[in-house]
């Protein structure tokens, strides 16, 4: 969860969000407006946040809740809820039966980034029991439940080295088992970045022995040891930088409705979703979204999707990771 810093704020005062008369120069308990804006502590830009998350994602909140969760007075938590009741009118009222304040029905976000995947996110975080920023912001978890992916054999030395030569510019020695070899391979590579793709974590390295830039899985480097200042620059690394567009749509086999709802499901505009991906992850961005093979293989009610740029994107490919 993320709330809007000051340029943002700034930016939605001159853009509409909310408007100030700046013929008025009032003091405010939560604020000075001057110029027509709205100059706030980040401490009460944070408060303010913290309302619109409790508001939007509970739909409701107590003085009570700004004084435990922000360690502050009663009497500043009523100042907070007025100052934003005062600059932000309908956006929360005071609901004398709940006694407490609900969402009013002009509400709308202003110091606060309403992101449904992000919360979402959060939420699955906070239930796997990591930490999470403002987690305590949080009080209603359901139940949440992920498939569980084996965890993968990752050597503490071997990151180490591999973060310490991307850090450093420095070559590696390694001992790397490829799928493409039945035995390990002595490699001296030059990292200088490391990539997720959803499952298993790489190091994106220039390899001595092939003369390019390649993937390296972090749980197939068998040994490594740190060596002298690379010369190889990471700029040179094309498909770590450039970007490959991928224009998806839903698959014209499926009836119109089970269409319309894929397209709301990917965001589409127009019935095609545009995603730019990095050259060096097309290929297991292709393999997560069931892009890599004939789609006619597959049932369109498993294969919800197809790649409507597919000969742009399948020239793109480079090599395949080992």
């Amino acid at each position: 969860m993320r709330y809007l810093t000051s340029t943002e704020l700034n930016q939605k005062c001159v853009t509409g969000f909310f408007f100030v008369d700046p013929s008025k120069e009032t003091d405010y308990a939560s604020g000075m407006r001057i110029g027509g804006y709205f100059q706030l502590t980040k401490w009460q830009r944070d408060r303010r946040a913290f309302i619109e998350h409790r508001i939007y994602w509970h739909g409701s909140i107590g003085l009570a809740d700004l004084m435990d969760v922000m360690e502050i007075s009663r009497a500043q938590a009523s100042k907070d809820v007025n100052g934003y009741i005062s600059d932000h009118p309908d956006h929360l009222h005071y609901d004398k039966s709940a006694r407490t304040y609900v969402m009013g029905q002009a509400f709308e976000a202003h110091y606060l980034s309403i992101d449904p995947a992000e919360y979402l996110a959060d939420l699955a975080a906070i239930a796997r029991g990591a930490a999470v920023p403002k987690s305590d912001w949080v009080i209603d978890l359901p139940d949440i439940l992920a498939p569980t992916i084996p965890a993968r054999g990752l050597k503490p030395s071997i990151v180490r080295n591999v973060l310490l030569a991307c850090a450093q510019r420095r070559s590696l020695a390694v001992s790397y088992q490829s799928m493409s070899s039945p035995e390990p391979t002595r490699r001296d590579i030059a990292p200088h970045g490391i990539a997720h793709d959803g499952f298993r974590w790489h190091a994106r390295a220039w390899c001595g022995r092939d003369g390019v830039f390649k993937d390296f899985v972090l749980g197939r480097i068998l040994t490594s040891s740190l060596s002298d200042i690379s010369d190889i620059d990471p700029a040179s690394d094309a498909d770590w930088s450039e970007t490959v567009s991928l224009k998806i749509a839903a698959h014209p086999e499926l009836s119109e409705n089970q269409r319309r709802v894929i397209e709301l499901d990917y965001g589409m505009a127009d019935g095609v979703a545009e995603i730019s991906v990095r050259k060096s992850l097309l290929f297991y961005t292709l393999k997560r979204l069931g892009l890599d093979t004939d789609p006619n293989l597959r049932r369109p009610q498993d294969q919800h999707i197809i790649l409507v740029n597919g000969q742009e994107v399948y020239s793109a490919l480079g090599p395949r990771p080992t």
